[in-house]
């Protein structure tokens, strides 16, 4: 049996997990993913797992083990990819609101003008929309 269709079938959750895991600590893909997991591993820090708890839910680092490995990462790279869809950002000014003019005492020149406050400011509302997904 070829041990890349093993990966690409059935995987045990907790690998998949794993592999998950270590690819949102370094977004890398292979093989500076192999040394990531290899690292994780190493420490323990995916749930206390060192490199045999792993081998015991299908994630094995011998060279036998990495084409299945590499398939395996390969499907959780590309499903995070997908899961980070491309997002426009349209920025635009907020609406100008006018203020009604104020009262004016008998020796200034009245105005039937509304006076504008113009505030300079360097907050910019940002208003984010989805991107088509054929984009």
């Amino acid at each position: 049996m070829d041990p890349r269709s093993t990966a690409a079938g059935a995987s045990d959750p907790d690998a998949i997990e794993f592999v998950r895991f270590c690819h949102r600590r370094r977004r890398v893909g292979w093989p500076e993913l192999y040394d990531e997991m290899c690292a994780v591993a190493g420490r323990g820090l995916f749930r206390g797992y060192d490199a045999d708890d792993l081998a015991g839910i299908g994630i094995g680092f011998s060279l036998f083990d990495m084409p299945a490995l590499a398939v395996l990462a390969a499907r959780v790279v590309s499903e995070e990819q997908a899961l980070r869809r491309p997002v426009t950002v349209v920025i635009t000014p907020d609406p100008v609101v006018a203020e009604p003019a104020e009262t004016t005492t008998p020796s200034a020149p009245v105005s039937n003008l509304p006076v504008v406050k113009e505030e300079r400011t360097f907050d910019v509302p940002i208003r984010m929309a989805l991107a088509p997904s054929g984009a």
